[in-house]
């Protein structure tokens, strides 16, 4: 596994970082369940794998109590990150995922984070969504340097999205940002190169665009940009559509690390297999760019 250095943090991270959001359990949403014994499973491949970064949120579920449940004893081969702001209502059928920006919020979300996740300290806490005035407003950024001083947390980030991503990043106080990106959804990239020119580090969600045309759960949109930019004749021999999405999003120099979220052992070694393969070349990447540029033009 490749690893780069996280931005400013100066963190050594593996491109490849894991989403727990598949670990949230039943009576959550979706129709894709795993139970303990499978949780287990695969958080220990995704270290042994060599995969350093594991992204959480109080908002998944039981998942940070699985993390901290199958990897306390792991606990110093990753970075932990987790998110903030959040305040989850559990209903009989579905969890309810709302924010609430306050300190009190904020204070409850890192006591029973780490009370989850079984450990004395938080490598990344990340404000889930927010806007910059908010978190102002509020003294929620002076609250995590609070945290930091105190050694509960080691880094503040953002996760986060257009319109309110270029405000945050404007605040020059983020060690790390976490935003959606990939070569079918392109939208975040000058945020990420603004990320990067100022030092932070730079994580990247839906970086497979949820699995592209070949996903278990479909995305009529993604799916209809990749059809209209004819990426199927981008595909070398064996490739598989998946892995040129990943791959796409790997040779972006701005990104550090992109989540993949499987709970699927085989789509996990898919994903690792995709990455040892390496960035794509140069003119591959210009002439997806430019496919993808023509459709949304053609849209706009």
């Amino acid at each position: 596994m490749k690893n780069t250095i996280l931005g400013r943090t100066g963190q050594s991270v593996s491109q490849l970082g894991y989403g727990s959001m598949g670990l949230r359990g039943p009576r959550t949403w979706g129709i894709r369940v795993v139970e303990d014994t499978g949780a287990e499973n695969i958080l220990n491949s995704v270290l042994d794998a060599g995969i350093t970064l594991i992204d959480t949120a109080p908002d998944y579920g039981v998942a940070e109590e699985r993390i901290g449940k199958f990897l306390r004893h792991r606990r110093n081969e990753f970075l932990l990150a987790t998110k903030c702001g959040c305040d989850p209502v559990q209903h009989d059928d579905h969890l309810e995922v709302r924010h609430t920006w306050t300190p009190q919020r904020i204070r409850t979300n890192l006591q029973q984070s780490l009370q989850r996740l079984q450990t004395d300290h938080i490598d990344l806490l990340q404000f889930h969504g927010g806007d910059a005035a908010t978190l102002q407003r509020e003294g929620l950024i002076d609250l995590l340097q609070e945290f930091q001083q105190q050694g509960l947390i080691r880094w503040i980030g953002i996760s986060s999205s257009l319109p309110a991503l270029p405000d945050l990043l404007s605040l020059k106080v983020f060690d790390t940002v976490q935003l959606p990106w990939s070569c079918l959804a392109p939208q975040h990239s000058e945020c990420m190169q603004l990320a990067e020119q100022l030092g932070m580090g730079v994580i990247v969600r839906g970086g497979i665009a949820q699995g592209g045309p070949d996903a278990e759960i479909q995305r009529p949109k993604l799916n209809t940009i990749w059809e209209q930019a004819r990426l199927d004749e981008m595909l070398q021999p064996g490739m598989s559509r998946a892995e040129l999405l990943l791959r796409c999003t790997l040779s972006q120099p701005g990104c550090h690390s992109t989540i993949v979220g499987t709970c699927n052992p085989d789509h996990l070694q898919e994903n690792l297999r995709s990455a040892e393969r390496g960035p794509l070349p140069e003119d591959v990447l210009a002439e997806i760019q430019r496919r993808v540029s023509q459709i949304s033009a053609q849209q706009d």
